[in-house]
């Protein structure tokens, strides 16, 4: 029996989604799944609920809360799990008790909202004394500023120095990390590179390994007599260039591909309009009937 999928309308993500989008949202979620093993976990702005679902396989319970009362049924039917519930409700009016969540994970939620100090608080306020929040958002400058790009489901992106703003004003300590999907040239130590690596299966399961375990395309190796004499080297090693000419090439054969299924629409639509006029009998064409 196949699982049943929710539309995809460009607002939320579905698991239906694939390259970058998948890439960037199944990443945060799986890294996220490593931080709160074994505690109870709110995740706010849930959406389709893939996101709740893999965090409730590493964590004691979790909560999915969604605005969309389309979204909370489509989880509730796809994700049944028994440390896993759905609810409907509004992420700036959290519908729970007060230091009632060992973390809060809310990914794809600042941007959509203008009360951006009101939602912290919120979380603030569910998170015990010794919680942690994990939350995303995109920078304006890198995503919008200098693409051109105006994401119409986002009502007050941050730049960074904002961001730290809003979250000291609320979260004194905190940490920030990157994400970008990047096409570079990786180097690393096949016995000693330990960190993440999260690899979707052929049966749509996300693994986990310390050790990347993607086949390289090349080996470099280091020799010398002994084990002294080899020089220290780091584990992991990335290459690109600054104006990311690998990934320019992807987008710009991307868009060439896309305008050119838009030209073969447009042509073989042209095409069935001039078939179905040489079909018509000769007079009506001569006539300009039906």
């Amino acid at each position: 029996m196949s699982q049943p999928s929710l539309e995809f309308t460009g607002e939320r993500f579905t698991p239906e989604c694939v390259r970058e989008m998948a890439y960037e949202h199944w990443h945060r979620y799986a890294w996220a799944a490593g931080l709160v093993d074994g505690l109870e976990v709110l995740d706010a702005a849930c959406g389709e609920g893939y996101g709740s679902s893999l965090l409730a396989a590493r964590a004691a319970a979790v909560v999915g809360l969604d605005i969309g009362a389309d979204a909370v049924a489509h989880a509730r039917e796809r994700y049944p799990h028994g440390n896993l519930q759905f609810d409907h409700g509004d992420a700036t009016q959290l519908p729970y008790a007060d230091r009632c969540f060992d973390a809060v994970v809310s990914f794809e939620t600042l941007e959509h909202l203008e009360a951006q100090e009101t939602l912290l608080a919120e979380f603030r306020r569910v998170l015990r004394p010794d919680g942690f929040l994990i939350i995303s958002s995109p920078d304006r400058k890198t995503y919008s500023d200098e693409t051109g790009y105006n994401n119409p489901y986002h009502v007050r992106e941050l730049y960074r120095g904002e961001l730290e703003a809003l979250l000291s004003s609320v979260f004194p300590s905190y940490r920030l990390y990157g994400q970008k999907l990047m096409f570079a040239s990786a180097m690393w130590d096949l016995n000693a590179c330990q960190g993440s690596q999260f690899l979707l299966n052929d049966d749509s399961v996300i693994e986990r390994s310390e050790l990347p375990s993607l086949p390289p395309l090349y080996y470099i190796a280091v020799a010398a007599q002994n084990e002294a004499s080899l020089p220290a080297a780091p584990a992991l090693s990335l290459y690109g260039d600054r104006e990311e000419s690998v990934y320019s090439h992807y987008n710009d054969e991307v868009a060439r591909h896309i305008r050119a299924g838009h030209l073969l629409a447009e042509r073989e639509a042209e095409i069935q309009r001039l078939r179905a006029q040489l079909e018509r009998p000769w007079w009506r064409r001569l006539l300009g009937g039906s």
